[in-house]
């Protein structure tokens, strides 16, 4: 009994063993490359500004013909704070004023998201606690990662406001100084 035990692990392990080895391409023909279950991705490194210690890392996955941003933000002040996308990626400037302003490729006055009309880069406010950390997850049909340029977030960036936003005053929600900025890339 023992040995048919044994001989039955042996034919399991050779099965398993032959699952797992690697695929390899024929000579000539490229290997492909391994693909996350998910879309393209894009990821922003936010780097403090205005004299700020405000970072943090956005990043937006595209699946389902949906984009999900996940930003984790610390160095806060606590409370809200407003977040946008804005038209440049550029950060270079002690203010990020190089970013330019709000994202809008549909040309709408400034508001709230979801409540027309609004900027594509019009988002949410976050909340920071008292340990100056705000999360964010937020999902939407409205953008990409790539392809049509009036809907992908690549090139532009992102920007953390000193104050929240009121969704009303033009053209930019009264939401104070930059504090924080990063240029969303392609990961």
């Amino acid at each position: 009994m023992r040995k048919r035990t044994i001989g039955a692990w042996t034919a399991v392990l050779v099965l398993v063993l032959a699952a797992c080895a690697e695929h390899k391409a024929p000579v000539g023909e490229p290997a492909a490359a391994s693909k996350p279950s998910s879309g393209p991705r894009a990821v922003a490194s936010l780097a403090p500004k205005s004299g700020s210690d405000v970072k943090g890392r956005a990043v937006f996955e595209a699946a389902g013909g949906k984009v999900t941003l996940v930003l984790t933000v610390s160095g806060l002040t606590p409370g809200e704070h407003a977040f946008h996308l804005h038209e440049k990626g550029d950060c270079s400037a002690e203010d990020a004023t190089s970013a330019g302003g709000h994202w809008n490729p549909t040309t709408e006055p400034h508001g709230k998201w979801g409540t027309h009309p609004f900027h594509r880069g019009d988002v949410a406010n976050l909340v920071a606690g008292a340990d100056g950390k705000a999360t964010l997850t937020f999902t939407t049909d409205l953008w990409s990662v790539g392809g049509d340029p009036s809907r992908d977030v690549v090139g532009h960036a992102l920007i953390i406001h000193a104050k929240p936003d009121d969704f009303t005053t033009q053209p930019t929600g009264a939401a104070g100084g930059r504090v924080a900025c990063g240029l969303i890339v392609e990961d």
